[in-house]
């Protein structure tokens, strides 16, 4: 192959379709190239791939809790999260995540820092690569018989005991879930910390907000679509002019109506 003959366009792709080793022959190769198109390209390359390293280093940092106990003897380390612990209307979900400690999932954060096109990205690339994950849900109905603390500890739970390989360790965002008999690290801000909560987060992100998507449909008053049931000024105007829907947690709405 001759590079000189190549267009722009035509280097790019063929970089893109290369392996590591193969790029690296192909950039030493580019710097001989005189074109200034080819130079801009390579400047381009020089900062992707620096951006690159900086992001394997950031999630190397965030898998130093699940390499500590990789290195007593786990094998299988799951993260654990919620989400929808706080809003006026809807489930509390929870997940648990267990991720292979070599995957590399570019841009995995706490979901709460990603935007929504992102987390569904993300979320597709989870479930593909994890080793396993389950999501559990407490409704409405649930939480307002039990609270949201219990009701947030029955959806982890069900999170849990719906993974298909039992795991030896469980990281989980601040808490301790009652009655599970698998050792439990509890990590503060733990979404940000831990490669496999940050994981769990974006899967109960996800998957609570495709919920809530749907109530809109069902009760477009409240505005579930863009509140996904928070206690938005627009959301507790609704409540206020129109009453509470089948799905508001009748404890956490008591001033409002």
């Amino acid at each position: 192959m001759d590079i000189a003959k190549l267009t722009i366009k035509e280097i790019t792709t063929h970089i893109e379709n290369s392996d590591a080793e193969r790029r690296k022959e192909l950039i030493e190769i580019l710097k001989m190239d005189t074109r200034s198109a080819v130079q801009n390209l390579l400047i381009k390359l020089s900062k992707k791939e620096d951006r690159d390293r900086k992001e394997i280093e950031r999630l190397e940092i965030m898998k130093s809790f699940e390499y500590q106990y990789i290195k007593r003897g786990a094998r299988y380390i799951a993260g654990i999260d919620e989400v929808g612990r706080g809003p006026l209307a809807g489930p509390v979900y929870a997940s648990a995540v267990i991720l292979p400690i070599e995957c590399v999932i570019k841009g995995i954060n706490d979901s709460k820092k990603l935007s929504p096109q992102k987390r569904s990205l993300l979320y597709e690339e989870i479930k593909e690569k994890a080793v396993c994950y389950s999501t559990g849900y407490c409704d409405e109905k649930t939480i307002d018989e039990v609270n949201i603390l219990k009701a947030t500890f029955k959806a982890m739970k069900q999170a849990v005991e719906g993974l298909s390989i039992k795991p030896d360790v469980l990281l989980i965002d601040a808490v301790k879930i009652p009655d599970v008999d698998i050792f439990q690290v509890p990590i503060i801000k733990g979404d940000a910390k831990s490669f496999s909560i940050a994981a769990a987060s974006i899967v109960a992100k996800v998957e609570r907000d495709t919920v809530m998507d749907k109530y809109h449909e069902l009760f477009p008053h409240y505005n579930f679509i863009s509140n996904k049931g928070y206690g938005t000024q627009d959301h507790i105007d609704a409540i206020k002019k129109h009453g509470p829907c089948n799905i508001h947690r009748r404890s956490f709405i008591g001033s409002f109506v």
